[in-house]
Order: structure tokens, then C-alpha cells, then sequence
């Protein structure tokens, strides 16, 4: 397998304090955010049509996309292309589809003998909420089990709460930047952060197993862990980067901001795995553990 030529940082320079500050200050940042957006909007994040309820309209027009709104008696959420020719896809927050897809038939310009309707799509707000409901204990069970195998397979607090709390962490901060950057939260993100959690894991796993499993030195085993880690972890950020700025291009929202998030949060998971995790492994090892 090829690495990345990863650089042996002398961690000998910073405290496990130094090295901690960073990722606990960006994480109280994302949670400064998030229960302000808590108390400003009553989510911490906003809420797509999943999870809020309301109308999705896909269009056939030559209307230009910034008029599209001015059909409606009802201002649009959004106004997104989908890659076709004159196609668009107009998300309302109302559930009323019939009264939204006769004002599009009658007010946007039809394109050749297509029907300006294409498609419609309606989700109750009592459905979306129950969605949210079932999404979140998804999340959380996700969670849950996760710390329960980093308990089971390291046995003691410290190496197994470092993984709880890079998993925290790297789930809070995409979290503060979908808010910051306005990316509602939707089926297909939810399914991006579940995601996150294996990555997150799967990093943090490997590098207490290269500390506390294996033979050689702290600071080797650590170097050791991390050319496979970041490796694997810059590896899936350029994908994702790439799968991103494609589905921007084509109109694919909801790629775009799985992709996004993704990325977002394997910088994180990058910051949190080799600063904060690697901090409290190495108080663990040399000051937590007495013979």
C-alpha cells in the first residue's frame, strides 16, 4: 500500500495541554454556535423539507431561475438547477402541492410542448417531525454503540473516552457548519454524519491500537499510526472535495452537501484523532498509568 509522505512531528515540543487547546477550543466554538442557532431558531441546524415538512416542485421552464419565485404567491426556499436544460427544482415550506403546481402552470413560461410541472413531491410537518424523531435516535444510537465497542475493546476509561470525544467532536463542528454555511439537515446529510462516526472510529481505533497493541516506541508507534491515518483520512477528504465541486457543478444538492459536510469533517476528525486523542493517550501512558 503507498503513503502519503507524512512528516514525523516531534510532539516532544508541545504539552499535552498545547495540543489540546486546539481541538477542545474549536469544539466549543461549534457548540457556542449550535445553542445559539438553538435558541435563535429553535433547531441547531436548519431543517430541509424531510425533516420541516412542506412542497418540492420540479419545473420544465424558460423562466430565467431568478424569476421563477415571482410565479408563486408564496416565496420559494429555494431555487436549484438539476443539471437538465431549463429544469429546476422550487422547495416551498407550505404542504398546499395543488394550489403551488397550478400557479407554476399558470404563471412560468412552458418550454416547447413539456408540461411545466414535472414532478411533485409533498412531506407533512407531522411526518417530517416524526422523521426527525427517528433520524436523531438513529444518530444517537450510532453513537451509543460506538462508545460501547471502544469500551469493549481497550478496557480502560482513558484510551476508550479519548475515541467518545474525537467522535463528539467530529460530529458537532460539520454540525456548527451547516448552520454557518445555511446546508438544511436531511435524510442524505444525516446519512453523511452516520458516516462521519465510522470514520471517525476507524482513525481513532487505529492509532490506540498502534500506542497500546504494539511493539516500539510512543512516538514511532504514533508516526507509525499516522502514515496509514492520514493516509487513508486525505485520501477520502479529495474525494469527497472532488464529489462536492462536481455535484455543484451538475446541480446535484444534496451531493453537494454530503460531500461537503464529509470533507468538513474529516479535517476535524484529523485535528481531533491526532491532537486531542493523541494528548490524552500519552497522559494515559505516561503519567495516567502507575505499575
Amino acid at each position: 500500500m503507498g503513503y502519503f509522505d507524512v512528516p514525523e512531528i516531534d510532539y516532544t515540543r508541545y504539552s499535552n495541554r498545547q495540543l489540546a487547546a486546539v481541538p477542545l477550543a474549536v469544539l466549543a466554538v461549534a457548540l457556542l454556535v449550535l445553542s445559539g442557532a438553538f435558541l435563535a431558531y429553535g433547531t441547531p441546524v436548519p431543517l430541509g423539507m424531510d425533516f420541516a415538512g412542506g412542497t418540492e416542485l420540479t419545473v420544465q421552464t424558460t423562466t430565467a431561475e431568478g424569476d421563477i419565485g415571482a410565479a408563486f404567491d408564496e416565496q420559494p426556499e429555494s431555487v436549484t438547477g438539476t443539471g437538465s436544460e431549463n429544469q429546476y427544482i422550487v422547495q416551498f415550506s407550505s404542504t398546499d402541492s395543488q394550489a403551488l403546481s397550478d400557479q407554476a402552470e399558470e404563471n412560468l413560461e412552458q418550454d416547447g410542448s413539456a408540461e411545466v410541472v414535472q414532478s411533485v413531491s409533498a412531506t407533512s410537518a407531522s411526518f417530517g417531525q416524526g422523521s426527525q424523531q427517528t433520524a436523531m435516535l438513529g444518530l444517537v444510537i450510532a453513537f451509543v454503540g460506538m462508545s460501547a465497542i471502544a469500551f469493549l475493546l481497550f478496557r480502560t476509561f482513558v484510551p476508550s473516552i479519548a475515541i467518545v470525544i474525537s467522535a463528539f467532536s467530529d460530529l458537532m463542528i460539520p454540525l456548527a457548519f451547516m448552520r454557518l454555511a445555511g446546508i438544511p439537515l436531511s435524510l442524505g446529510t444525516v446519512a453523511g454524519l452516520l458516516m462521519l462516526i465510522g470514520y471517525s472510529v476507524d482513525s481513532d481505533i487505529l492509532l490506540n491500537n498502534h500506542v497500546l497493541r504494539r511493539s516500539g516506541d510512543f512516538y514511532e508507534s504514533t508516526h507509525r499510526a499516522m502514515r496509514t491515518g492520514v493516509t487513508m483520512t486525505v485520501t477520502s477528504m479529495v474525494a469527497m472535495l472532488v464529489m462536492a465541486v462536481s455535484a455543484y457543478i451538475f446541480g446535484i444538492g444534496l451531493l453537494a452537501s454530503i460531500g461537503t459536510i464529509l470533507f468538513v469533517g474529516l479535517a476535524a476528525d484529523l485535528l481531533n484523532t491526532y491532537m486531542l486523542n493523541l494528548s490524552l493517550l500519552r497522559w494515559y501512558k505516561f503519567e495516567g498509568v502507575r505499575s
